[in-house]
């Protein structure tokens, strides 16, 4: 190898090297699956501990175990309009310190008790015309945009309409002997 290509290599490697200090790697990716939404992977991760403490498991598989948190952020992504996107991005932004503020730790600290009291307060939040209380109606937002998106994604799921509700795409037959009474009700709670 010629002295003047090692030495040009040595340069180019240690200009580079002087420069990786200097590079930002903390920022966090924005997740490309909902273009018009602007969430990264921690705020999913907020986003399914909020749905999997709406609809937690049990006997039967709870919001998590069904993804239900990605039907929110697809429903959010393509149903909802700039205006509400801007909104339910917001108030998930401004969960964290909402949560911080409120029970004095962070969402994922709560025990299940805890984490419900909050939901239900976030769910009963207004706001106002100052600027404090237009982050608490985003926070009360986004709070009722999940809870409905989570029990629709729950309901909806193959788990739910296959193994729960048994889902009849055409009604039985019909038996106008069959007295009212002597009716079963589906399985709503397993």
């Amino acid at each position: 190898m010629n002295r003047r290509h090692a030495l040009r290599h040595i340069a180019l490697i240690s200009g580079g090297l002087a420069l990786i200090p200097s590079c930002d790697f903390s920022k966090e990716d924005i997740l490309a699956a909902y273009e018009n939404l602007k969430i990264t992977a921690t705020q999913k991760a907020l986003l399914a501990a909020i749905s999997d403490s709406i609809i937690p498991a049990g006997e039967i598989k709870g919001a998590l175990d069904l993804a239900v948190p990605d039907f929110i952020l697809v429903m959010v992504n393509d149903c909802f309009t700039q205006e509400n996107q801007e909104k339910f991005t917001a108030g998930l932004q401004a969960f964290p310190d909402y949560a911080e503020k409120t029970a004095g730790k962070k969402f994922a600290d709560l025990s299940s008790k805890e984490k419900e009291t909050l939901l239900v307060q976030g769910l009963a939040l207004t706001g106002d015309e100052n600027p404090e209380g237009t982050v608490l109606a985003q926070v009360g937002y986004f709070l009722s945009s999940t809870k409905r998106f989570t029990i629709q994604g729950y309901m909806v799921s193959e788990y739910i309409q296959t193994e729960i509700i048994p889902y009849s795409l055409i009604p039985g037959e019909y038996n106008g002997a069959v007295l009212i009474s002597d009716l079963q009700k589906p399985r709503v709670n397993g």
